[in-house]
């Protein structure tokens, strides 16, 4: 195995570094060999520049034996990155990238390569969110397998937290609207639902293919309500006038009961803001205001 000398994106040195400390490190210095790593087991060359997300390395590849064109994943393993090939063999193809391989020791994947150029965020709003209506209404379609983290876990854990992060939210009114949407989500948690979610489906995580117009990346799976799934797409792109057409889009499209929505998609305003303030950061100004929004409707 020849170590190869591949670029490391700086941004993605600082996130690394920023949300998983030692262990991020460990990762970054590791990539070098692991990328040769499977290069040499997968018979992969590289195929162009690095690309990142928040916490993945992202490398264009072919294969040498057919000259498949594909992108090797690399990131650390954690809660929300175990389930990932869980989900793509389910999904296979269908509304998400194509999982070509998979490695359980490290994580690692080969995909099917789409068009990093070309995302809904790319395109004016109004076409947007229907597309991503509709991609949730079919990845949603599934029920979860049971090696899927579940809503209900998570949403007990937001409860009990609650209390605590609320001590240090200076603004009453900001309190209110916490208050407000742990309220909510007391009323719906003991009804989770048990769809494959995908949990970040914003307008980056929608990619062009050549065989189908849109797919989803990145997924976070989830076991759950697809009424949990609205909050990225009315949260990017922000717009104060447009949450509510951009709700009930996709409500519409989705066949959601909407006081069931509004009360789920105030419970991810309310986990945004609990992972703000273990962070030592402040609620988020957007947030705050998409919550208001769907509130006082």
């Amino acid at each position: 195995m020849v170590r190869k000398v591949i670029d490391i994106p700086g941004a993605l040195v600082t996130e690394q570094v920023k949300i998983n400390g030692e262990a991020g490190r460990a990762f970054v210095a590791g990539l070098p060999d692991l990328v040769a790593e499977f290069l040499d087991r997968w018979d992969l060359r590289i195929d162009g520049p690095s690309l990142h997300g928040m916490c993945a390395l992202v490398l264009p590849v072919v294969t040498t034996t057919d000259r498949t064109r594909a992108v090797l994943k690399l990131q650390l393993l954690d809660e929300e990155t175990v389930g990932e090939p869980i989900a793509l063999r389910l999904w296979d193809g269908h509304h998400a990238v194509r999982l070509l391989r998979h490695d359980s020791r490290t994580g690692t994947m080969l995909l099917e390569r789409l068009d990093p150029t070309r995302t809904l965020s790319h395109i004016d709003v109004h076409e947007a969110v229907p597309v991503i209506a509709h991609l949730l209404e079919r990845l949603t379609s599934i029920p979860a397998p049971p090696a899927i983290r579940r809503l209900d876990d998570i949403a007990r854990s937001m409860l009990e937290r609650t209390p605590r992060a609320l001590d240090r939210v200076p603004d009453p009114r900001d309190r209110r609207l916490l208050t407000d949407c742990a309220s909510a989500l007391r009323e719906v948690s003991a009804t989770p639902g048990d769809r494959l979610l995908h949990w970040d489906l914003h307008y980056d995580n929608v990619l062009a293919a050549d065989h189908t117009p849109w797919l989803a990346i990145d997924p976070k799976p989830l076991a759950g309500t697809p009424a949990f799934e609205l909050w990225p797409a009315l949260r990017n792109r922000f717009d104060p006038a447009d949450v509510l057409w951009r709700f009930d889009a996709m409500t519409e499209v989705l066949n959601l009961d909407r006081e069931n929505a509004r009360a789920w998609t105030l419970a991810r305003l309310l986990q945004n803001t609990l992972w703000n303030l273990e962070d030592d950061n402040p609620p988020s100004p957007t947030d705050l205001e998409t919550g208001r929004r769907l509130r006082d409707r």
